[in-house]
């Protein structure tokens, strides 16, 4: 048997419901032929519900050769969680840490793991006192722009779970929402929407950063120069410099041509 090996991308706020009903056997053949919606390549069709004598054409009139698309075949093995991308390997201290978090259960992580991912965040803060000449008693972690101490903030991404707010937007960090319209969008006043699932838009990377180094107006080690130089003083630790500008498909499995 062969046997495939991906990284799940493991979003706990999805939850799909399947309700069937089969009144006798012509229904179950109906349920079973292929559709236009169905979220897999099959029938006649050139690309993922795409091409074709039934579907629309597949984007830009261009058809995906059958060697580049994914194959969902096969037996799959968990390897990884990505409901907050690399938050493991920037906080998990080795790679036994980072191996064990990646194959853990969800409902357990957040007991298992906080403690050691509290005590590397901490850690780097000690290594960034010493790039700045200071004692690491002084540069410590600070509350986030969401609030959130050391540990609370660690316990969220310990558990590399993506939470649902039904009724709010969808959002791993919105700077910008500012539901009371007091004009504070930065400095949290409990009306900002954060950690409510993400986008496939969302800059995880970027607001990760923020979070863990932003301080609580997000931008506490962003390159400033402290003695207007022209130098930059402090590290730039809340963002990757990279900007998200792939476009995504917006069907399942979202992806973007690499870049």
């Amino acid at each position: 048997m062969k046997l495939d090996t991906i990284k799940y991308i493991f979003l706990s706020c999805c939850a799909v419901a399947v309700l069937a009903s089969c009144n006798n056997d012509d229904d179950q053949v109906a349920m079973n032929e292929p559709t236009c919606t169905d979220g897999i390549m099959n029938g006649d069709e050139t690309g993922v519900d795409c091409g074709g004598t039934t579907c629309q054409p597949c984007e830009d009139g261009v058809t995906p050769p059958m060697e580049t698309m994914p194959d969902f075949s096969g037996t799959f093995v968990q390897v990884d969680f990505m409901g907050r991308p690399g938050i493991n390997t920037v906080l998990s201290a080795d790679g036994t840490i980072k191996d064990a978090h990646n194959l853990a259960i969800p409902s357990e992580m957040g007991a298992i793991f906080q403690a050691d991912f509290e005590a590397r965040l901490e850690a780097y803060h000690d290594v960034y006192a010493g790039l700045l000449g200071a004692d690491p008693a002084d540069v410590n972690y600070e509350n986030n722009i969401l609030g959130l101490d050391a540990a609370t903030l660690t316990g969220y991404l310990a558990a590399d779970v993506l939470e649902v707010a039904p009724n709010l937007p969808t959002t791993y960090f919105n700077p910008g929402t500012d539901a009371d319209m007091d004009g504070r969008i930065l400095v949290p006043d409990g009306d900002e929407v954060a950690l409510t699932g993400r986008t496939p838009q969302d800059d995880v990377i970027d607001i990760s950063l923020i979070l863990l180094f932003g301080g609580m107006e997000g931008d506490r080690f962003s390159g400033q120069d402290t003695d207007m130089d022209g130098v930059q003083d402090l590290p730039r630790l809340t963002s990757d410099g990279v900007g998200l500008t792939a476009d995504i498909t917006t069907t399942f499995p979202y992806l973007g041509a690499p870049e």
